[in-house]
């Protein structure tokens, strides 16, 4: 492996590690439900749990100064008395990875993750990113992105569910799961069954070839795109081929390793903007596999703004050559 960033090792376990817990929760699915009354606490367990561990580990190994966390979450609503069954939940997932954390320590570390991303080094966290593949017993993320002077300098992504075998049918669970992690100037890396000793793979995008079918990666939530317009997109640069349809940040996976061609996240709204930690770990990898990651404009993902892109609109992953064909049909058929 070439030199990589000095923090992913330490994300790298701490992503490692959270991949497990995520799965003994997802596994759990009715129990929580019943003890919570909350067709929804599952993944808010997930979300809080992960969230807590993450911030505890980047802390035992990176220090203070070093572990800055841009997160989605925050621990106000655990802290009412009418939630007393979810942050118990939450309690239990993270005691069982820590067993002398106390209530408090724990809160406060969800609370850490508070960072405005207003400094030159920080992270940016989705501890479960895919709420309704989490709910579904499906696919979901774990995203880490290190952003550094504006720049998404280092990325680690576990997919619990998500198989190192392509020929693995994505509706299905994979029990083993895999993580990504990349850097930049060292490329990208699979780590088969999230276990961070294995002998990491090198992942890279495929070369686009305009006579196959172009393989399109969409989100399993018809609201999180514009599926209408990815089909004219398609049919203006070439024929559909079958479509990988799964949630979450694993769609930049697939296309860093070859197994789709592009990720297509079109505008469903005039105001809405994404966020931070929805692209910077999906973003490392990709572009370290040799994708291009822009807008749907064809401009730079802009990490400067704080918590948001707030001068992006869409996302488009692709190929290289397949993707300046797509910036162009976006252009001519006015979709954006």
């Amino acid at each position: 492996m070439a030199p990589q960033h000095p923090f992913i090792p330490a994300a790298l376990e701490a992503v490692c590690t959270v991949c497990s817990v995520s799965k003994a929760v997802q596994a759990n699915l009715e129990r929580l439900r019943q003890i919570t009354k909350d067709d929804r606490s599952p993944v808010t367990v997930a979300d809080y749990a992960v969230q807590a561990i993450i911030s505890l580990s980047l802390a035992d190994s990176l220090g203070e100064e070093d572990c800055l966390i841009v997160g989605e979450e925050d621990a106000e609503v655990l802290r009412d008395k009418d939630h007393d069954a979810i942050r118990q939940a939450v309690f239990e997932t993270v005691r069982a990875w820590r067993p002398t954390i106390t209530e408090s320590e724990m809160l406060d570390a969800i609370d850490h993750c508070d960072h405005d991303g207003s400094s030159d080094g920080y992270w940016a966290l989705d501890p479960i990113d895919g709420t309704k593949g989490f709910l579904r017993g499906q696919h979901y993320a774990i995203a880490l992105g290190r952003i550094e002077d504006g720049q998404v300098v280092a990325g680690v992504m576990g997919c619990p569910n998500l198989s190192t075998d392509q020929a693995f049918p994505l509706r299905e669970q994979d029990p083993n799961g895999v993580v990504y992690a990349a850097s930049s100037g060292a490329g990208s890396w699979e780590f088969s069954g999230c276990d961070p000793t294995s002998s990491p793979l090198r992942i890279m995008a495929q070369q686009y070839e305009p006579n196959r079918p172009l393989r399109f990666c969409e989100s399993a939530e018809k609201a999180h795109s514009s599926r209408g317009d990815s089909e004219r997109i398609i049919e203006s640069i070439g024929t559909r081929g079958e479509p990988a349809r799964l949630d979450s940040q694993c769609k930049y996976a697939l296309v860093a390793r070859g197994q789709a061609d592009v990720y297509l996240r079109l505008p469903t709204s005039a105001t809405y903007v994404e966020k931070i930690w929805d692209h910077a770990a999906g973003l490392c990898i990709a572009t370290e596999a040799g994708a291009i990651v822009s807008d749907v404009t064809g401009n730079p993902l802009e990490f400067t703004h704080g918590r948001h892109l707030e001068q992006n609109r869409g996302v488009i992953c692709a190929t290289d050559g397949l993707h300046q064909q797509i910036i162009e049909a976006i252009s001519e058929l006015s979709i954006a």
